[in-house]
């Protein structure tokens, strides 16, 4: 998949997050979005994945040279962020479950192989409403990571995980980032995009305040 970001402008009422943003994103180029906390990564994100339309510019995506159908991007699509969440009442086991009867996971794994790349097998059978933040961090990362899909967004990847975490984290998208789109938005902790070879800033895009 190649997607190409043409004069692309988002505004909520009358202010402009960003504007007359172009780029081109490649699965040979893992992408970080950076910028502060409120400057617009997260918009970005969601306008790659469909969640959002742009107020202004056009978003093209191709697969083998033709061009996909912007409906059909969503099955395309896996992410993780912190403002999407579990379904906390499921056990782990269930929410791989369920979770695969939407997006099929790679290289068809089991719960059992999800369960075990995630380290958490001795809380399989816990919902995950009694886990640790940074237990359900590994959960939101695993099943984004460990879909079988072309585009792969993580935002603030490394929020609530220790330094273990972290370690995990990185040798996961190492492991998984072959042959599709990595776009990862960061505040600048380097830990979370020291793989990623393209750097586009938000704030680059910030249209000028009139005085």
């Amino acid at each position: 998949m190649h997607i190409q970001l043409e004069a692309i402008g988002k505004h909520y009422n009358r202010e402009w997050i960003f504007r007359h943003l172009d780029h081109q994103f490649s699965p040979e180029n893992p992408t970080v979005i950076l910028g502060g906390n409120g400057s617009g990564k997260s918009t970005l994100l969601r306008l790659l994945a469909g969640h959002l339309l742009p107020s202004e510019g056009t978003i093209t995506y191709s697969q083998n040279g033709e061009s996909l159908a912007n409906e059909t991007i969503f099955t395309q699509v896996s992410m993780a962020a912190p403002y999407l969440d579990l379904f906390e009442d499921l056990k782990l086991t269930e929410a791989i479950t369920f979770h695969q009867g939407f997006k099929p996971l790679r290289e068809n794994w089991s719960v059992k192989q999800v369960i075990d790349r995630l380290q958490l097998d001795r809380a399989a059978n816990k919902p995950l409403k009694n886990y640790s933040s940074g237990m359900r961090q590994r959960v939101k990362l695993g099943l984004a990571v460990l879909s079988n899909t072309s585009l792969l967004l993580l935002d603030e990847p490394v929020s609530n995980l220790d330094p273990a975490g972290i370690a995990w984290y990185q040798q996961l998208v190492e492991d998984h980032r072959k042959d599709r789109i990595l776009v990862v938005a960061s505040n600048r902790q380097r830990a979370e995009y020291d793989f990623c070879t393209a750097q586009l800033s938000v704030e680059d895009f910030k249209p000028e305040k009139k005085s």
